[in-house]
């Protein structure tokens, strides 16, 4: 009777082991196979978790919060009698259209000066700055003005973004039931993937609508100048002292690049003089 209590008692004990154990395991295959749901899930636009209200019908080619995204830029090149005074009713005008200069660059030459201005200016005030500076400044040379709609190339980052952002959701779910070390290091790997995959993300939109809010335009002063009373006679007199002056300068030049060569010239005559003594003693040893 004894005996048998004991084998009864060894049995419980087995069995409510044995029953612990089974329930780690369960919970630790439930962990991976949730895991495994996540990273071979594909990220899809179709996904019943993403927020509807927020992805763009694509087919249709409408959307309830992404409108159009067009990008305008342009180029005009406008030859004036002053730079400095072309300038400054050029500063007038953004001031009325709430533009700004971001990059200026000057040239002068001798034949010509040339202001370099990138202008940034709201999208909607664009065509009127462009107007007001093809009069009242100067003679327009060369005008070009582009559009590019980039609402495709939007929707589709803001698509992926979401999507992005619900699988972050899902992996820090289960980074808080991991239960060993293996499982944590691998979700963590992948959040730290998508938060990098996030931000460039962010950082197209961003982009993306400075460009569409705030139009583009490259805009180009130029002055030729004029010259002066004793050059600008165009005459035989005028052309002859140029030829001169050039000839002049064209011939210290060639004297300069010859100078120039005067280790080799310094060399040839130690050549020959070795040579003819080379020449000598062959010639005294056949005698």
């Amino acid at each position: 009777m004894k005996n048998f209590l004991t084998l009864s008692l060894f049995a419980v004990l087995f069995s409510c082991s044995d029953s612990n154990s089974s329930s780690s395991e369960m919970k630790s295959m439930e962990v991976n196979a949730n895991l495994m749901e996540v990273v071979t899930e594909p990220p899809s636009t179709s996904n019943s978790l993403a927020p509807k209200q927020s992805i763009p019908d694509k087919s249709s080619g409408k959307s309830d919060t992404i409108s159009k995204k067009i990008i305008k830029n342009g180029r005009m090149e406008i030859q004036v009698a002053s730079i400095d005074k072309s300038k400054l009713k050029i500063e007038e005008k953004l001031k009325k259209t709430n533009a700004y200069i971001q990059d200026e660059s000057f040239r002068n030459d001798e034949y010509s000066e040339s202001l370099n201005v990138k202008i940034r200016v709201p999208y909607q005030n664009f065509d009127a700055l462009i107007l007001s500076f093809s009069e009242g400044i100067g003679s327009v040379l060369s005008k070009n003005i582009s559009s590019d709609d980039v609402t495709e190339e939007y929707t589709d980052v803001s698509i992926k973004l979401a999507n992005k952002k619900i699988y972050l959701e899902k992996y820090r779910d289960l980074l808080k039931g991991a239960s060993s070390t293996k499982d944590m290091l691998e979700i963590q790997e992948k959040i730290r993937g998508l938060e990098d995959e996030i931000d460039v993300a962010v950082g197209r939109l961003r982009f993306i609508d400075d460009q569409v809010n705030y139009s583009t335009l490259q805009l180009t002063l130029y002055k030729e100048k004029v010259r002066d009373s004793v050059t600008s006679r165009i005459g035989f007199g005028s052309r002859f002292a140029d030829s001169i002056s050039q000839g002049w300068n064209s011939f210290v030049g060639f004297m300069l690049g010859v100078i120039s060569f005067w280790p080799f010239f310094l060399m040839i005559p130690i050549l020959i003089f070795s040579f003819k003594k080379w020449k000598n003693r062959k010639k005294n040893k056949k005698e």
